[in-house]
């Protein structure tokens, strides 16, 4: 089974269809349907290390200041109890809390999921990132998971390559800005060669201007894990810029 790092930007993009959306969209089309999709999501970044576990996970909106339309989205696709504890299994020794009820699918997966799953019928589970927890041990994370896409479990990371909100500028849109070009142009000479070298982005002299907040960018750490455990480079599924500040960079992973 595939698996894939979406750099999923603006929440608008769940209502929108651009060449991004028809990315997401042309990726989840292109594959078997999975029997689950495990999601690694920027927004779900708390001090534990978490796995949803609940039978029908709610619809999260966790953002403000954005139209009605998209607080009325829906995503009601089924959570998968049992993956959840198979999940729990596969990374040992690393400890992973059973969430039945806390959390749920937000807007880092539904908007992403809609375009790619739109039906909503593939079961659903978000794994937390934790805050607690250096680079090394996502990316080792990643590599565990691995496990599941010969179970025929997507897993997909939602986040962002640059991502800083601080610096955004409204009147670029589909632009990014020098640093922006730099830090993400280098991230992907990583991931597409040896994505086990992706830790030492960090020493990028643009790494703090691209990557002020840890949430967006640790997802990705999950992919290069994976990719790692494969021995298998990811491509590039779209890239481009968005108001200076925002990579939507996304990578795909081919092969089983």
């Amino acid at each position: 089974m595939p698996a894939a790092f979406i750099g999923h930007g603006n929440p608008m993009n769940a209502l929108e269809h651009n060449r991004y959306t028809e990315a997401w969209a042309g990726f989840g089309a292109a594959m078997p349907t999975p029997t689950a999709v495990l999601v690694v999501s920027a927004h779900w970044y708390v001090n534990i290390t978490a796995v949803t576990s609940m039978t029908m996970p709610r619809t999260i909106h966790d953002f403000y200041g954005f139209p009605q339309q998209l607080f009325d989205v829906q995503y009601p696709a089924p959570g998968d109890p049992e993956l959840a504890q198979r999940i729990v299994d596969v990374v040992q020794p690393t400890y992973v809390g059973l969430d039945a009820d806390s959390w749920g699918i937000d807007h880092g997966t539904w908007s992403v999921l809609v375009h790619m799953f739109p039906r909503a019928d593939v079961p659903v589970l978000q794994l937390s990132v934790n805050a607690t927890l250096p680079y090394e041990q996502h990316f080792n994370l990643g590599a565990k998971l691995h496990a599941l896409r010969s179970e025929g479990v997507l897993v997909l990371a939602s986040g962002n390559v640059v991502h800083n909100l601080r610096l955004v500028d409204w009147s670029a849109p589909g632009q990014g800005t020098d640093w922006a070009h730099r830090f993400d142009d280098d991230v992907r000479s990583i991931m597409t060669t040896d994505a086990s070298e992706l830790g030492r982005s960090s020493d990028h002299v643009d790494y703090h201007l691209a990557v002020p907040t840890p949430d967006h960018f640790l997802p990705l750490a999950y992919l290069a894990g994976l990719s790692a455990a494969a021995n298998e480079p990811a491509n590039t599924l779209v890239d481009g810029y968005e108001m200076g500040s925002l990579s939507m960079t996304a990578y795909e992973l081919k092969g089983s």
